[in-house]
């Protein structure tokens, strides 16, 4: 009786686990970098005036939409 045995078939699912552990902490990492950036803009157009906004020709009810975009790119 003869018997085989694929030992790279368990290194690449080894390998592919790594990978996928690996891009999980890149997207959390992403996810986090847009949160921070959505989070500093927000805060920046929070604090222009009422002039300061109407130069810019920005509604203070559009500044959530307008933070999401610069941060997500939506």
């Amino acid at each position: 009786m003869t018997y085989a045995n694929d030992v790279r078939t368990a290194g690449r699912s080894a390998a592919g686990l790594s990978d996928r552990i690996a891009g999980l902490f890149r997207a959390v990492a992403e996810a986090r970098q847009k949160r921070t950036s959505y989070s500093r803009t927000l805060r920046e157009l929070e604090q222009l005036s009422a002039r300061e906004l109407a130069d810019l020709g920005i509604a203070r009810a559009l500044i959530p939409e307008i933070a999401r975009q610069a941060a997500y790119g939506n």
